[in-house]
């Protein structure tokens, strides 16, 4: 578990150190342009990373379910080899799914205006202000969006629907208290990472309905509360967080 905690912690710092300098330097200094080379380098960390971080709640998922069903053949289930080898699978899936946008989008002519309305740059984000045929770009993404990203939340889904039968199959109530607690944190992660991104999802699909500011807001939330709360969630639930924590403040007070 804690392999997968700081698979998903290194996602969380690459994602921010992405994003947040940008932000800062637009509200701060108004460095308000930035290069299409550079553009285009953001948006392939930022989606080479987000679908890494999707692909690490979909293998924590899977840890969560060896756990509660299989709890004496846990060890030797996920091994370090095994873990290192998801790991390695989860950066190959995101980096070559990600990799063709970059030709995708250097092969465009961009006539329309300079003017993009996030604070981050992303792949349809960009492609739009072309004037040149994108309509493979937008059935690359709908491609790589459902390969990925809802292809895990399904498979997530499997993975809790399986977890919940085995866990209200326990006859003992406080063993089955136990193995849902073990899940709180995970379920707070997924629903802080997916949740903000499909509710931004629908308010582009009925754009017309809600003021851009809204739209704007919701994209940087995407990207920015993930990593602020995930460190928050696990370190109030994981009792090992805590206890090193409190163990670190207090021993620098004395």
């Amino acid at each position: 578990m804690y392999l997968f905690l700081s698979m998903l912690a290194g996602a969380d710092i690459v994602l921010s150190t992405c994003t947040v300098p940008q932000d800062l330097a637009i509200f701060w200094f108004h460095a308000q342009e930035i290069s299409l080379d550079r553009c285009i380098a953001q948006l392939f960390f930022i989606h080479c990373t987000y679908i890494s971080e999707s692909g690490i709640l979909l293998v924590m998922a899977f840890d969560r379910y060896i756990a509660i069903c299989y709890p004496l053949r846990y060890t030797t289930i996920l091994t370090h080899v095994l873990i290192g080898k998801i790991g390695l699978t989860i950066f190959l899936r995101s980096y070559c799914t990600v990799f063709p946008m970059i030709f995708l989008l250097k092969r465009l002519t961009f006539c329309k205006t300079n003017i993009l309305q996030h604070t981050g740059c992303e792949h349809m984000g960009l492609a739009k202000y072309s004037c040149d045929d994108i309509r493979i770009n937008i059935w690359y993404g709908f491609f790589v969006l459902m390969s990925t990203v809802i292809l895990d939340v399904i498979l997530i889904c499997v993975s809790y629907m399986l977890i919940l039968h085995a866990v209200f199959h326990i006859p003992n109530q406080q063993a089955r208290h136990k193995a849902l607690n073990t899940c709180g944190s995970h379920v707070c992660v997924i629903i802080l990472f997916y949740g903000p991104g499909i509710f931004s999802a629908l308010t582009h699909r009925f754009g017309h309905l809600i003021s851009p500011h809204i739209n704007v807001l919701l994209a940087s939330v995407c990207i920015l509360i993930p990593p602020m709360l995930n460190p928050i969630i696990y370190g109030i639930k994981t009792k090992q967080i805590r206890d090193q924590i409190t163990y670190v403040l207090l021993s620098k007070t004395i």
